[in-house]
């Protein structure tokens, strides 16, 4: 039974989602605008590919720190809030500067401007995406509310997915636009825009339940002078990400993530492939037009297994829930072996909304069993980490997919794969092509179950957990 005191108001639910919102369509439109670099600037499309690979390492190192910084922080207005507040504003700003890059200069200029403005607004980013990450962690003590609150978010930043595709049609539009980097330039602003206005709602109307409890727990705080000063202070960081990547329910989560989101990441160029040069031939027209009815079919599933995902972790645990959302995402891949038809290419969209069952889930069950996993670790350590947990999530997150997308060109030429040769790519090509597009997820799945399984958090245990913890502070974690 939920009580009064766990429960988060619809309100302050819709405000994380709209954060989450604002935190994946930064994500989103970085990546679909680049192109904009290429084709409207006329840069080099291997420097482009370094330009939006760089900033991205520096935003994998600098999580950790900042989720050090929200998770140490002392300030008037909480540690979460007053971090997300200013980022969102920042981030905006500097985003929409980014792109408004005169015309006409040389290859340089736009290499350089574009690096040092994007390793800015990723500094920004991540004043706002950590803490935010971690406010979501620490908004209920309750097992299943977690669960539910992890579905808003996922289903509202889900929209991100929608209309980032779109992009580039807006900026090419000859009606509104002379050019396309003129249109990147309006764009960004409008976004800008989007981003300072929405990405200060949970800001304002989030509350932080763990702000006294952390006080209480952890008297070293960054602004005080504590013996050692900056020294210990760095040292304490070192220690905290040691720990976090110690904890072996955490690495249980970060790697069935990796398995799972990787396994995808890894080989999702290559429907593209298959669907174009064995499916239509080398027909890139019809290719183009069945991608688009199955990302479009994809995204609409993934709003309903959002859904039911959240239901069925109430119901019947995050854990079977995972296994069962997992399991039906293999069932999709592996059908797609017998999906791909020359007869009838339209077979395809047959085996989606099984596949949609696993980065639909994923998300949001992770999302909650994480915050799970910093109760777990607050009755070992003594301190709330959900920024540093958050943080460090998501980094290997980003690694996995930085790694994942430089080893899909490898794999794909490990294929024989020959762009010269158009329609006419090899059999064994074709075979390869469509065994990786369907082995390396499946099996990446499946291992993914298989870590699961060793994950001790059940409904049971987290409860356990929190009332060890309640019994500790000497009363219940105050519902404000």
């Amino acid at each position: 039974m939920l009580s009064p005191a766990d429960r988060i108001p619809n309100t302050e639910k819709l405000a994380y989602g709209i954060g989450a919102l604002v935190n994946n369509l930064m994500a989103a439109a970085m990546g679909t605008m680049s192109i904009v670099l290429n084709l409207g600037l006329g840069m080099n499309p291997a420097v482009v590919g370094t330009l939006m690979a760089l900033p991205r390492l520096l935003d994998a190192l600098t999580d950790p720190v900042m989720g050090y910084i929200s998770d140490h922080s002392r300030l008037r207005w909480g540690r979460r809030r007053p971090f997300i507040f200013v980022g969102a504003l920042v981030s905006a700003a500097i985003f929409a500067g980014l792109w408004q890059m005169p015309a006409g200069r040389s290859e340089d200029f736009y290499f350089w401007y574009f690096l040092i403005g994007a390793n800015l607004f990723y500094l920004a980013y991540t004043v706002f995406a950590t803490p935010l990450i971690a406010l979501g962690y620490e908004m209920t003590p309750d097992y299943n509310e977690r669960t539910r609150l992890m579905g808003v978010s996922n289903f509202i930043g889900q929209f991100a997915w929608v209309v980032a595709p779109w992009f580039y049609a807006f900026m090419e539009n000859d009606r509104f636009f002379p050019d396309s980097a003129t249109g990147a330039r309006w764009l960004a602003v409008y976004v800008g825009i989007f981003v300072a206005l929405a990405g200060i709602v949970p800001a304002i109307f989030c509350r932080e339940r763990m702000q006294a409890i952390a006080e209480k727990e952890e008297t070293t705080t960054l602004a005080g002078s504590p013996p050692g000063g900056l020294g210990r202070t760095i040292a304490d960081f070192f220690r905290g990400f040691a720990t976090t990547m110690r904890f072996r329910p955490f690495l249980l989560l970060c790697g069935a993530t990796f398995l799972v989101f990787n396994g995808f990441m890894l080989v999702s160029a290559f429907t593209s492939y298959v669907i174009i040069y064995y499916v239509y031939s080398g027909d890139k027209d019809l290719g183009a037009q069945l991608m688009g009815w199955n990302g479009t079919f994809s995204a609409v599933c993934t709003f309903g297994v959002i859904v039911l995902s959240t239901w069925l972790g109430t119901h019947i645990g995050k854990k079977r829930t995972f296994f069962l959302c997992t399991g039906l995402s293999v069932f999709g891949y592996l059908l797609k072996w017998f999906c791909y038809s020359q007869t009838n290419p339209f077979l395809i969209l047959l085996p989606t909304p099984f596949i949609s069952f696993g980065l639909g889930a994923l998300f949001t069950l992770m999302g909650s069993m994480v915050a799970d996993v910093c109760d777990l670790d607050e009755l070992h350590t003594g301190q709330r980490r959900e920024g540093m947990f958050g943080a460090v999530f998501w980094w290997v997150v980003k690694l996995g997919m930085a790694l994942a997308l430089a080893l899909s060109g490898y794999a794909l030429n490990f294929t024989g794969f020959d762009v010269a040769l158009g329609g006419g790519q090899s059999g064994e090509t074709l075979f390869l092509m469509r065994l990786f597009d369907v082995g390396v997820p499946a099996l990446a799945s499946l291992l993914a179950i298989a870590l699961v399984v060793f994950y001790p958090l059940t409904e049971a245990a987290a409860r356990e957990v929190r009332a060890k913890l309640e019994a500790r502070r000497g009363r219940a974690a105050p519902a404000a």
